[in-house]
């Protein structure tokens, strides 16, 4: 068992978990990026203890299900796979507070997502994402969404209805048009570049916009008249007609 209750073997072309590594019982963060892992062996359920389990950059077309019995897993990497769905087992996972899903094959954000009550940060970018579920609303504890590199048309409604977002990322998609977000109170961050928009996004003071136009005053300022002292002091001066 390592000393820091952690093993990385991030690299090492595993087609493969070794079954010695399932017997690191108080084992807290396992990294297995970059591999050729699709499958994973049903002994890792032993890892109870796991907060921390990197599957990103293999070749997962789905996610074991053996993962979703890790239940004190908070953050889960499965970028850069094949994923074209997440298992309903996933709400199991009760204690997750990041998931990371960027570049695979979603075409739906899975609804399964939407029960993970603890979530705070999701990384759904560089998938091929239309709409996002109105379900997405209940999570309360979601902070930062980033939603780059996907199909979105349109600013996601349920985004509106979600208060406490700080950072929203839609940059490289196809919005036209963004809603006002002036009403969200905690929003300090929106990147939405790289879009065929006609405006930019209104913001409240202090939130901190990167795409076109974000320089500019949210609110187009009217032109206000000028007057010259000199000829009002004159105009004053002169009798009435």
């Amino acid at each position: 068992m390592p000393v820091d209750k952690m093993v990385d073997l991030s690299g090492r072309q595993l087609r493969r978990l070794p079954l010695h590594i399932c017997s690191f019982r108080e084992l807290v963060k396992l990294y297995l990026s970059d591999n050729n892992l699709n499958h994973l062996p049903p002994e890792l359920e032993q890892l109870q203890n796991l907060q921390i389990l990197a599957l990103d950059f293999n070749n997962f077309k789905a996610l074991p299900l053996v993962v979703c019995t890790l239940k004190q897993l908070c953050i889960l990497y499965l970028g850069n796979n094949k994923l074209c769905s997440l298992p309903l087992e996933l709400r199991l996972l009760q204690n997750l507070k990041t998931l990371w899903i960027e570049s695979n094959c979603l075409q739906h954000l899975p609804e399964v997502v939407c029960e993970l009550s603890l979530l705070k940060t999701l990384h759904a970018g560089s998938n091929a994402l239309r709409t996002l579920p109105a379900q997405l609303r209940g999570l309360q504890e979601l902070r930062t969404i980033w939603l780059s590199g996907n199909l979105l048309s349109e600013f996601p409604p349920v985004l509106l209805h979600m208060p406490f977002l700080e950072v929203i990322d839609v940059d490289r998609n196809a919005i036209r048009f963004f809603p006002s977000l002036a009403h969200l109170p905690g929003l300090k961050l929106v990147i939405y570049d790289h879009n065929p928009c006609r405006n930019a996004p209104k913001v409240a003071k202090g939130v901190r916009r990167v795409g076109r136009w974000s320089e500019e005053s949210p609110e187009p300022r009217k032109r206000e008249k000028q007057i010259n002292p000199v000829t009002e002091a004159l105009s004053n001066s002169l009798p009435s007609p």
